[in-house]
This record gives C-alpha cells, structure tokens and sequence, in this order.
C-alpha cells in the first residue's frame, strides 16, 4: 500500500531474508543473475522446471492452490467431496469473496478473497477499483463473475497496463451498469444458494498510482529461462512487474528461482 494517503504503491523485492525497497531505486542501474537453480515455493525440493509460478511438478498435482478450479472458480467441486486439501479449502475458498470491478488497462470483472482487498488489486496494476458484491465463498464468485463476463473483460491487457494507456472509468457508474445487466442472474442465485449468499454493495473505490518515473513506448520483455542475466535502469513498478530501460520482468512469474539482486555502480 502507499506509505501516506496520495503517495505512490511502496514496493518491497524479497529476495532470501532480506526485503528491498524498490521505490528508493528507482533511476539506479540493477543487475538481476539468476543462479541456476529453482525451489519449490510450497516442499523446497529442487526443480528443474517451474510450474504454477513457482510449484515442482508433484506439488503442482497434488495441492489445492494449484487445481484447474483456483483460475476457473465456477469448477469448484468442493462440494463434491473431491477437493484435493478440503481444510485449505475450507480457510481460502469457503469464506467471503468480493467480485470487483478494476481499471487496469480498461474495465474488468475480478474475485478476490475478502482479505485480499486490496492486495489483488494491485497486484493487477489497477488504477481504480471498487467492490461490486460480496458472495459467501470463492464458487459463488465465480458464478457471478462467468454472469459479468457476458459483459465485459475478464482479463488484463498486461502491456497497455505496463504503458500507462489506461482510460479514464467511472467506476461507480460501470457497477450501477452492471448490477442492471446482471440482475436476473443474481436472482437466480440466491434462488439456489440463499439471500444472505450474495449481496450488493455501495461500498466506495480506490485509486492506486505507481511508482513510474518513465512509462515504455515499446514493451520488451526480460525471461528468466532465455537470458539469466538481466540488467538496466529500474524505470518504475507496477503490478507483478519491473520496469527496466531494457525491459520488463515479470517477477512473479519467476517465483522460485534463486537469484543475485545488485545494484550497480553509476
């Protein structure tokens, strides 16, 4: 979050036991070596390939974190019976949900935990977002959110985001919309699930900024796989991403992945 009210996101790079503040940085020339080697963020064995950023293979099967249901919430099958980690399940998808509405590179339909709020958002890089209706667990979310995607983005133009091409939304206004567009659907559940499973809400919205001082013209991206080594100017932070005069780095992608962090001399 912003350290004061109207300040830029403050950014922290964990990078083993020490945290980096990425905002004191920018402007200054970093160097990024990755080592070799590649740790299972969940049983740290070593892995030769990094699957669900960040999971070796056997864990990328077996955990609920990492089922087809955490990115497609409507598939949930935890009331089947069949949840991989029921009591994982229990804490992170059967508990209260909010399904937003974010402005990232445009106007977009998310879910998050409500404990996440507003974490995910920035995580996503939005500039605004606001609550559009709190649901009783992540499968409702995710029933809503299928109803939204009739009628706008599910997904974030990741490049226009990192451009700082991001249009100015009325976000209050788009939920009005979208609760009209979506009405009979939400009847619908409540209908099934009850009417305390879902419910609307007028709560406000927050805008984010990002400590960017040269957005790209051009986005080049910088892979971890293809070239260890990476290195340039740190030019902002936004989202999952280092800005770089080289280039972007997606650093979540890369979760994992033992590396050497430096900052050059000018």
């Amino acid at each position: 979050m912003p350290a004061e009210a109207g300040e830029p996101v403050a950014y922290q790079l964990a990078v083993g036991d020490s945290r980096l503040p990425l905002n004191d940085l920018l402007g200054k020339a970093i160097r990024i070596d990755f080592e070799g080697v590649i740790r299972c963020i969940h049983c740290d064995r070593s892995t030769k390939k990094s699957f669900n950023q960040g999971y070796c293979y056997p864990c990328f099967r077996k955990l609920a974190a990492c089922d087809s249901c955490i990115m497609s919430p409507e598939k949930c099958h935890f009331h089947l019976g069949t949840c991989r980690e029921p009591e994982w399940g229990e804490t992170h998808c059967m508990v209260e949900h909010v399904v937003y509405l974010a402005n990232s590179s445009g106007l977009k339909v998310g879910i998050t935990r409500a404990t996440q709020v507003p974490t995910r958002w920035i995580d996503q890089g939005a500039v605004d977002a606001i609550p559009m209706v709190r649901v009783s667990s992540r499968y409702l979310a995710g029933l809503v959110e299928v109803a939204c995607k009739s009628h706008v983005a599910d997904r974030t133009n990741w490049r226009a985001m990192l451009k700082g091409d991001v249009p100015e939304l009325d976000l209050q206004a788009e939920r009005r919309r979208m609760l009209s567009l979506i009405g009979d659907d939400l009847a619908s559940l409540r209908a099934t699930h009850g009417e305390d499973s879902i419910r609307e809400v007028g709560e406000k919205g927050l805008g984010l900024s990002y400590p960017v001082e040269v957005w790209p013209a051009k986005v080049k991206t910088h892979n971890l796989d293809k070239n260890p080594e990476v290195e340039g100017v740190l030019e902002g932070v936004k989202g999952q991403y280092l800005i770089l005069d080289t280039g972007v780095i997606n650093i979540r992608k890369f979760t994992g992945y033992e590396v050497r962090f430096r900052v050059m001399d000018n």
